[in-house]
C-alpha cells in the first residue's frame, strides 16, 4: 500500500477519535466510581449511626465484600473509612446550598415532597454536576486536606477548570491557594469597569510562594528575576491561568532613553498586558510611580486597539497594607501590591553548579535542532 497524504491525514483523525473516546470513558467509569463510593458510604453511615455495630463492623464488611468480589479493587478498611468520610463530608454540610449556589430549578428536576428528599436532591445534584467531574484520587486528597465546604469547592472549580493533576492539586493547597487568590491591595475598582475589574482582582494574589527558587543567601532582585525565568513554567502555575510569557528585561525606549520592565506579560483570558515589578525590599511608595510609567509606556507603545489597559503588579518582600492603599488611591493605571515569599535557599558553596540562562538556552537551542 503507498501511503500518501490523505492517508496520513485520516489515521490523524482516527487516533484522535480513539483518544476522545478513550477520555470520555475515563470520564463515565469515574463518575460511576464516585457515585458508587457516594452510595456506599451512605449505607456505612446510616447503618452504624443506627446500629450497634460500631466502627469494627468495617473489618467484617471488606471481608466479605472481598470474599464475594475477589477480582474488585476498592473495598479495603481505608477506601471504606474514605467511603463514609466522603458521604458524610458533603451531605452533612449545612453550607451546600449556599457555596455552590445551586439554582431552584436544578433542585426541581426531583420529587420535594418533604425537606428530607429536597436536601437529598441538593446534595445529588451537586454530586453528579460539580463533585464527579474530577477524578475520584483528587477528591481524596480535598477531603482528607481541606475542612471549610467553601475552601473545599474552591479546590474542586480549580481542578475542573484547569485541569490540575493530583500533584498539582496537592501542591496549591499547601501553598494556601484559597486564602491568598484575589487578596493583593489594588486599586482596579477606580480604574478598570465592572465585570472587569472583579475578573482582574481575582488574577491577582497576596502573597505570592516562590519557593521553588534555588537561590544563594546573598541573593539580589536580578537573581530572583533570573530564577523566575528558569524556572518559567512554574512560575507560570504560580501566576495563574492565562498569563503568557512574553519577556523578561523588556526594552522601551522613550525619548531617546532606555528603559527596561523586570517581566512582561500578556493575559489571555483579560486580553491585556501585565507588567510586573520585583523589589527585593519592602514596599514605598515611589515603587508605584516607576510602575506608573512603565503602564503608560507598555499602553502607547505596545497595546492594540482591541487590547484591555495594561495591569501592573509590584511584587515586594513586604508592605503595609494602608500604605499601599495610600500610595495607589490616585493613580489612574490600574495596578496592585503583593508579598512574594522566598523559602529555598541554596548554600553559596553550591551556587556554582547551578545552570546559568545562558546555559539553559544553550541547551533549549539544541534541544530543538
Amino acid at each position: 500500500m503507498q501511503i500518501d497524504d490523505n492517508y496520513k491525514i485520516w489515521i490523524q483523525e482516527v487516533k484522535q477519535k480513539i483518544r476522545s473516546t478513550q477520555l470520555k470513558a475515563a470520564i463515565a467509569v469515574n463518575r460511576e466510581l464516585i457515585l458508587f463510593y457516594w452510595d456506599l458510604g451512605n449505607m456505612l453511615s446510616e447503618k452504624i449511626k443506627t446500629s450497634n455495630w460500631g466502627d469494627k463492623v468495617l473489618e467484617n464488611v471488606s471481608k466479605d465484600l472481598k470474599d464475594e468480589f475477589p477480582e474488585m479493587k476498592g473495598f479495603s478498611v481505608s477506601n471504606l473509612k474514605f467511603s463514609r468520610l466522603f458521604y458524610e463530608y458533603f451531605a452533612f454540610s449545612s453550607q451546600l446550598e449556599d457555596e455552590f449556589q445551586i439554582s431552584s430549578q436544578a433542585v426541581n428536576q426531583f420529587e420535594k415532597t418533604q425537606n428530607v428528599i429536597s436536601s437529598q436532591a441538593v446534595n445529588q445534584t451537586i454530586l453528579e454536576s460539580v463533585i464527579a467531574q474530577i477524578p475520584l484520587g483528587h477528591i481524596k486528597v480535598i477531603v482528607t486536606k481541606i475542612k471549610d465546604i467553601k475552601e473545599a469547592f474552591f479546590y474542586i472549580q480549580k481542578t475542573k477548570e484547569n485541569n490540575w493533576s493530583r500533584d498539582t492539586l496537592t501542591l496549591q493547597i499547601k501553598s494556601n491557594l484559597f486564602q491568598r487568590e484575589g487578596g493583593a491591595i489594588t486599586n482596579f475598582s477606580n480604574t478598570l469597569p465592572e465585570p472587569f475589574s472583579d475578573l482582574a482582582q481575582q488574577t491577582l494574589k497576596d502573597p505570592y510562594v516562590f519557593d521553588f527558587l534555588q537561590l544563594s543567601e546573598n541573593y539580589r532582585e536580578k537573581d530572583i528575576e533570573n530564577q523566575l525565568v528558569n524556572h518559567i513554567k512554574k512560575f507560570l502555575l504560580e501566576l495563574g491561568k492565562g498569563f503568557a510569557f512574553v519577556g523578561q528585561q523588556y526594552h522601551l525606549e522613550i525619548a531617546n532613553k532606555d528603559y527596561y520592565i523586570d517581566l512582561l506579560f500578556y493575559h489571555i483570558k483579560l486580553k491585556c498586558y501585565v507588567v510586573i515589578e520585583l523589589k527585593n525590599t519592602g514596599f514605598i511608595p515611589e515603587y508605584a510611580g516607576k510602575l506608573n510609567f512603565y503602564l503608560s509606556a507598555v499602553d502607547s507603545l505596545l497595546k492594540e486597539e482591541d487590547d484591555k489597559p495594561t495591569i501592573g503588579i509590584l511584587m515586594c518582600r513586604e508592605k503595609n497594607n494602608l500604605e499601599a492603599e495610600f500610595a495607589l488611591r490616585d493613580i489612574n493605571k490600574p495596578m496592585g501590591v503583593s508579598e512574594f515569599e522566598l523559602t529555598q535557599i541554596v548554600p553559596e558553596n553550591l551556587k556554582s553548579s547551578l545552570p546559568t540562562i545562558e546555559e539553559i538556552e544553550q541547551q533549549l537551542s539544541n534541544n530543538n535542532d
